[in-house]
Formats: structure tokens, C-alpha cells, sequence
């Protein structure tokens, strides 16, 4: 049973929103849609409170979307898992003949919510996906959303008692095949923390072995 309604916010009763709702729950564990539910109850409280313009519809997909890429269906991906979900995003929404400036913006909000510091400056529905899931992982603005609002979706979706150990084994189980997709990205240091042979990426390496780097006896 979903509930529908928490703190004024309400899950959108469109057909869109079910079909989201239906492909989702049946494609991703109860883990993730569960956190994936909450990512829009974060989010959408925080446009609220900020007083943001913003389609529920299209935010809600976003939000369910956001994680899809880390399923047992992309375990043969080379891509980002990010962009694996907006990729399944994007299919679901042309299929029901959502506008392609929608989609983009839905597309965007998904590929672009593990990258720190641009979503912010982009419409809504990708600043709150990217707020919604730094709130929901590790507490980002906590204390901007009242008692009364935590406890409200706590009870309606609780975190399981081992939630950060359990997402954090999700996230690895989904890139784990691909860790190169990782760097630059939080996710790396989730293989990191899991694999003790994952070296990161080093920019400043990268550029003084390059080719253009003259060579000194």
C-alpha cells in the first residue's frame, strides 16, 4: 500500500504516476523504490518550502527513475549507471508521448544527480532529484525540514535498520562491473571502500604522463 499524502505532499494520482509506479516497484527491490519514494517526499517539501514551480509529475518519475540503472537489467551495461536510468527514464516517457523538453529535463535531472554543484542551477525537477537523494542518503538539510515532516515520511517509508550498509552493497552490486564509470563520482568511493584493488583516477597523474608532457632524460 502507497501512501499517497505525507506533510501536504501528494504522489501524483495521474496514469502516468501509476505506470511509474508499477514498472518501477517491479523492477527495482523494495530498497530502492522505497528510497526512491522518499527522494521525492525530500524534494518536494524542499520546493515547497522554497516556494519552486515544478511538474509533480515529471519529478516523481525523476525521483522513481533516479536509481533504475543500478537493476539486475543493466548488469552487462559499459555506461553509467546514471545515465543507464535516464536512458530507461527517457524510453518510458516517449512511449507515452511526454514532450521531449520534458523528457530532457527528466533525462538531465536523473544522469546528473550523483555530480555535485550543477544541478542546483538547472531546472527544479533536477536540483530537488539530486537534494531529495543527498537528504535521504546521508542527511543533506536535515535540520531545514521539520520534526513533524521527518517523522511523517519515516513512517510511512522507514530507513531499515541497515540501510546505509544495505544501499551501499545495492550501489556496488549495480557498478561493480563497470568501476571505471565511477571515477569522479561518489560511486567511486563506494568501489573503492568494496574493492582494495580500485585505484582512483588521478587528474593530476593523467596530465603529467600525457603525451603532451615533454620527455626529460
Amino acid at each position: 500500500m502507497i501512501d499517497r499524502e505525507i506533510s501536504g505532499i501528494k504522489i501524483p494520482d495521474s496514469q502516468l504516476a501509476k505506470e511509474a509506479t508499477q514498472f518501477v516497484r517491479e523492477t527495482e527491490s523494495k530498497l530502492l523504490f522505497e528510497h526512491s519514494t522518499r527522494v521525492y517526499f525530500w524534494g518536494a517539501l524542499a520546493g515547497k518550502r522554497r516556494g519552486l514551480t515544478f511538474d509533480a509529475e515529471l519529478f516523481y518519475t525523476a525521483a522513481l527513475f533516479h536509481d533504475l540503472g543500478l537493476t539486475a537489467g543493466f548488469r552487462e551495461s559499459r555506461l553509467r549507471f546514471e545515465v543507464d536510468g535516464a536512458n530507461a527514464a527517457r524510453n518510458f516517457l516517449q512511449s507515452r508521448g511526454i514532450a521531449e523538453a520534458d523528457i530532457e529535463r527528466v533525462w538531465l535531472a536523473i544522469a546528473l544527480h550523483t555530480t555535485p554543484g550543477i544541478p542546483p542551477h538547472l531546472h527544479p525537477i533536477a536540483a530537488l532529484t539530486a537534494e531529495g537523494v543527498m537528504m535521504d542518503l546521508a542527511g543533506f538539510g536535515y535540520d531545514e525540514f521539520t520534526d513533524a515532516q521527518r517523522d511523517a515520511v519515516e513512517t510511512a517509508y522507514p530507513h531499515p535498520p541497515r540501510f546505509a550498509e544495505d544501499l551501499l552493497e545495492a550501489l556496488y552490486d549495480g557498478v561493480k562491473h563497470r568501476p571505471e564509470t565511477t571515477q569522479g563520482t561518489g560511486l567511486a568511493d563506494v568501489v573503492a571502500d568494496k574493492n582494495p584493488h580500485f585505484h582512483r583516477r588521478n587528474l593530476c597523474s593523467l596530465m603529467r604522463a600525457s603525451r603532451w608532457t615533454p620527455v626529460t632524460d
